[in-house]
């Protein structure tokens, strides 16, 4: 197991994508412009009108062009915006598909709210386990006090 904690601020951000925005590249698209070093969602409501999920032990994704609501969306962001999403999307008769986001196609809108810890650094490396980029959390290093 690798942990890290912190105690302190947490910044929220707030994103309302317009349609024809894709997902995943909006919430990358802020991190990086934001310099987000740590990162993670904590809601997001909103529509799409096509989806790319990917699930476990598969190496491509499944794309749906259809309308879907945003049924949950959780993850993390690290430092360079490497993103680490799971969504779950609803079709117009309720059924549900989920999986690893590799991008979406926002319908109406999506309300994303990012929550972005201070005193935390998220990296991805490559684990030598799994063979994939997973997420390496540590302590932020502290700003130097002034004299």
């Amino acid at each position: 197991m690798i942990s890290a904690s912190a105690t302190g601020e947490l910044t929220v951000h707030t994103l309302r994508l317009a349609p024809g925005e894709d997902l995943k590249h909006q919430i990358v698209s802020f991190a990086r412009a934001n310099e987000l070093s740590a990162a993670f969602v904590m809601a997001a409501v909103g529509s799409l009108s096509a989806v790319e999920l990917r699930t476990a032990g598969l190496s491509f994704g499944t794309r749906l062009a259809t309308d879907l609501e945003i049924v949950a969306l959780s993850g993390t962001i690290a430092k360079g915006g490497a993103a680490h999403l799971h969504a779950v999307v609803a079709d117009a008769t309720g059924k549900t598909y989920g999986g690893h986001l590799v991008g979406g196609v926002v319908r109406t809108t999506a309300e994303i709210v990012l929550g972005a810890p201070a005193g935390l650094l998220f990296e991805r490396a490559i684990d030598a386990a799994t063979g994939y980029h997973e997420l390496v959390p540590t302590a932020a290093p502290s700003a130097p006090t002034p004299p």
